[in-house]
């Protein structure tokens, strides 16, 4: 009688193992491990994916979405500029301090860039231009920490002088 129930655990176990998500199993390493490289200076990648992808946010903001397609454009922006955060990690400073606060801003940026997708998702009118004065305080501060002239959420004949956004 016992072999019965100790049959019926085996499998059971067994039919757990293949009934996890494909994520959850094993993963076979890759045959090729890519090296993971810059190829796009830092100002590249701000004037040509950020900052377009911002300025898109700002004036789509200004005010409500009136459909789903505004509503996706606008998460779709904000999903770009977080995704620049995870390029920024790519291309750190050389020295250990300047290293430690680029990986702590190009997160911030990733996390408040997704929140902002987030929100849009939702179509959270509020929250969603919260969390682009969020984003814009997020730009500002690493800008001052690595001395870059450029202030977000100016007029552009103005974006070299003090910024209106909160620091």
């Amino acid at each position: 009688m016992m072999r019965k129930p100790s049959r019926i655990i085996v499998l059971a176990a067994l039919s757990i193992g293949t009934a996890l998500p494909a994520g959850a199993q094993e993963r076979k390493a890759p045959a090729v491990t890519p090296k993971l490289v810059s190829v796009a200076e830092t100002k590249l990648l701000m004037e040509g994916l950020t900052m377009p992808n911002y300025r898109g946010l700002a004036e789509r903001l200004d005010k409500k979405p009136a459909n789903v397609e505004g509503w996706t454009v606008v998460r779709g922006q904000a999903l770009l500029i977080a995704e620049s955060g995870n390029l920024l990690m790519l291309r750190p400073p050389k020295n250990q301090q300047g290293q430690d606060a680029w990986m702590r801003h190009a997160t911030e940026l990733r996390e408040t860039g997704t929140d902002l997708a987030r929100q849009a998702a939702n179509r959270d009118y509020d929250k969603t231009r919260t969390a682009l004065g969020t984003l814009t305080n997020t730009c500002n501060r690493c800008h001052k920490t690595f001395q870059v002239p450029v202030r977000i959420g100016q007029p552009d004949e103005d974006r070299k002088t003090e910024g209106r956004a909160e620091e």
